[in-house]
């Protein structure tokens, strides 16, 4: 028997400390208004200190098992897309594993900096599909604060911290045409030929210590204008879908002119493409499953709708996911 994987809730959290434009200009040469114009942001959330990121994750999962009416018992497996873990090692899926109550299966990180959920979700379903798992929790989580230079106004600004997550149930894959439900498949890319154009400047193998996150931002927008584009006619072409057909777009929250351009290109309304960059700001591998969580906790995003997922990380990595909700 084939298998399909369905996504069957969602959870978001948010650490409740909120840091706003108005605050960084206190201390950075910058304005409210020139991060507006230049981001859409205009404020982002801060872990407390103490508050790591497998405690953002695991909050985002308990609230996305019990959306489902699951247990950490009832997991298979969970795969956290993070570039901040913990500890180098051990993963820090497996610190959720143990804080979920799970007892069976296996817990991994992937890294892939902000295409890192969609990674995720790409290699759970993949699970899911050879039947190697039944259940599987996703996430996305971040504590992006720890590795920001705060002096860096170009960068500091940009990326806040926060986890989200969703539930994956394994179902039979019926043939069931263009209205077949659950993840419809997912398309992920990298070049790293363009590695140092989204970095951190450490590392265990480096400096031997964390280092700061650094950035070639208008090099960045360049190339996400072009690969997310890519990446989201390949994802409809792979299901003889038109742009039309989506209901909805919920894209990686880096920068609202980005979002915007990739929303026209598709010829989407704007109230049809999810937007959480202006409260939220960056939260890298969080973003999507963030924005994700609140648009299906409003009621927006509703069953059998067409949802297209797409983000771009360092690495350089992009990738997509058409999901039939």
């Amino acid at each position: 028997m084939r298998f399909r994987s369905e996504v069957a809730a969602c959870g978001g959290y948010l650490p409740e400390k909120i840091v706003t434009n108005a605050d960084l200009a206190e201390r950075l040469a910058t304005s409210d208004e020139w991060i507006v114009q230049r981001t859409g942001i205009r404020q982002r959330h801060v872990a407390a200190v103490g508050e790591l990121t497998s405690d953002l994750a695991t909050r985002a999962a308990r609230r996305a098992l019990d959306a489902a009416g699951m247990t950490g018992n009832d997991l298979d497996l969970i795969v956290l897309a993070t570039a901040t873990p913990d500890h180098t090692f051990p993963a820090t899926a497996t610190k959720v594993q143990a804080q979920l109550g799970m007892t069976r299966g296996a817990a991994f990180d992937v890294q892939a900096v902000c295409t890192g959920f969609i990674y995720a979700l790409a290699t759970a379903d993949s699970l899911i599909k050879t039947g190697q798992a039944r259940t599987a929790l996703v996430i996305g989580a971040e504590t992006f604060s720890r590795i920001l230079d705060w002096q860096d106004r170009g960068t500091c600004v940009l990326f806040g911290d926060g986890a989200g997550a969703v539930v994956l149930k394994s179902m039979p894959d019926v043939d069931e045409g263009k209205a077949a439900r659950g993840i419809l498949s997912t398309h992920l890319h990298s070049d790293g030929s363009n590695y140092d154009l989204l970095y951190v400047d450490g590392g265990p193998s480096t400096t031997g210590t964390a280092g700061h996150l650094r950035m070639e931002g208008r090099e960045i927008f360049r190339h996400a204008v072009q690969r997310l584009a890519e990446v989201a006619d390949e994802a409809l072409a792979a299901n003889g879908l038109k742009a039309s057909e989506i209901d909805w777009l919920v894209p990686h929250q880096a920068n609202r002119r980005i979002i915007d351009s990739m929303g026209r290109r598709l010829g989407l309304a704007a109230d049809k493409v999810v937007i959480t960059i202006d409260r939220h700001a960056n939260t890298s591998a969080a973003s999507v499953p963030l924005a994700l969580a609140e648009a299906v906790g409003d009621g927006r995003i509703r069953r059998n709708q067409l949802v297209l997922l797409e983000a771009m990380g360092g690495g350089l990595t992009w990738g997509a996911s058409l999901v039939r909700w």
